[in-house]
Formats: C-alpha cells, sequence, structure tokens
C-alpha cells in the first residue's frame, strides 16, 4: 500500500511523514492554504531520504510545471483541474522519465449520473493512452480541485474504478482520515492512498499522531483485504 501525506509546508512534517513511514510527502504548487512555492521545497528535499517528492499542479502549460518541477527537486508530478493528453504527452516528452506523473480524475459530488459517464471515459483514456502510470482519484466540490476533505460516492465509484481502471494504479483521496481509511481500502482495493486535511492540527500543520494512526490502520486495513 503506497500511502502519500500531502499538504506539506515545512520541513519538520515532511520528515515526520517519511519517519512515520509514509511512501510519498506531497507539495502543493496551486492556490491554497498549503500553497508553497519552488524555492521553499528546493530547500526540503536535500533534508529528505527514502520518500517520494511529488509536486500537486494546476493545469499550467508544460513548460511551467517542468520549470517547477526541476526547480524544486520533484520526483513526480501530480496534475489537478481536468484531464488533458495533450499535456501529459508533453510532460512525459520533456521529462523522459525522470519524473513520474500522477494524473487526477474527479469525482464531481453536484451531478451523479453525468459524472459517472465523464469519470469512466476519463479513467479509460488514460489507461488506453499509457502515459500516466498512477491516477488519483479525488472528490470535486465547487471550484475546489483538492484538500476538500469530503469523501466522493464510495459505492457509486466502485464498479466504474473496478472496470475503467484496469491497467493503472488508483490512488484513492477525498477526505479520507485514520477513522475511515482501512474502510476505503477494504471497499475500493487501491493501489494507493493521499490525505491531507484529514492528518492536520490546523491547515497546513501537520499532526503526529494523526499521521502515525492513519499510516498504521492503511497498513493494517491493506494486510487484511
Amino acid at each position: 500500500m503506497w500511502i502519500k501525506i500531502c499538504g506539506n509546508t515545512n520541513l519538520e512534517d515532511a520528515q515526520m511523514a517519511s519517519a512515520l513511514g509514509a511512501d510519498a510527502v506531497g507539495f502543493v504548487f496551486a492556490p491554497s492554504k498549503r500553497q508553497v512555492s519552488a524555492a521553499q521545497v528546493a530547500r526540503i528535499g536535500p533534508h529528505l531520504s527514502g520518500v517520494e517528492k511529488v509536486g500537486v499542479f494546476p493545469a499550467l502549460n508544460a513548460a511551467e510545471i517542468v520549470a517547477i518541477a526541476e526547480e524544486a527537486g520533484l520526483d513526480t508530478v501530480q496534475l489537478h483541474g481536468g484531464v488533458s493528453l495533450v499535456l501529459l504527452r508533453q510532460l512525459q516528452d520533456s521529462f523522459k522519465g525522470r519524473v513520474k506523473l500522477i494524473q487526477t480524475v474527479h469525482w464531481e459530488l453536484e451531478d451523479a449520473e453525468t459524472n459517472v459517464e465523464l469519470f469512466a471515459r476519463q479513467l479509460r483514456g488514460i489507461s488506453e493512452h499509457g502515459i500516466a502510470e498512477r491516477v488519483l482519484v479525488d472528490s470535486k466540490v465547487g471550484a475546489a480541485i483538492g484538500g476538500t476533505g469530503v469523501t466522493f460516492d464510495w459505492e457509486a465509484s466502485r464498479g466504474v474504478l473496478a472496470e475503467a481502471g484496469t491497467g493503472v494504479k488508483l490512488i484513492v483521496a477525498g477526505g479520507l482520515k485514520p477513522e475511515n481509511v482501512g474502510e476505503a481500502i477494504r471497499r475500493l482495493g487501491p493501489w494507493g492512498v493521499d490525505v491531507a486535511s484529514g492528518v492536520e492540527g490546523n491547515p497546513g500543520k501537520k499532526d503526529a499522531e494523526k499521521v502515525a494512526k492513519f499510516i498504521r490502520n492503511a497498513r493494517a486495513a491493506a494486510e487484511n483485504r
């Protein structure tokens, strides 16, 4: 089970997540209470060892994303704000395997019927084109593209994920916390999980006890499913 602690804003939190067993730490470059700069992450990165450094990006152009990723020293770029196969291909060509890609697909909470068709089509497109090995499924509330603290409909999405998500490694996000991550893993069987607000004491500041409990519960659920 791959576990990412996202929305880190300082070295202490990133090191703490790594020490507690996270596989990846995330840094948000989109407008957010947790937004950081490439320069900030560049100072944090050299002090992290054995953990994947993931940058979360809005819909910028490829050149901007590549420049930020290189300055920050990222291992992985995670895209939010819609699925663009053109952008994914441009990034794949630019990075040439040096930086991995995660594409986010949003489960719209406001129009479930239309959402299922779009959601499935986007998943199939990513899988068929083979340009993003990992897909993160997150809830979308209004204009917010992440960090909402709201779960998506696990029951309604389960069949779509099982059918359309073949060929990619699925990561579940959106409203996860120590108390429900085990249920999400048991019901959806993802490759990984991602959390930000669910393990915070305050926005942008992680709570060590919550991070430890989240990782412990996720590992236990994965082992027993």
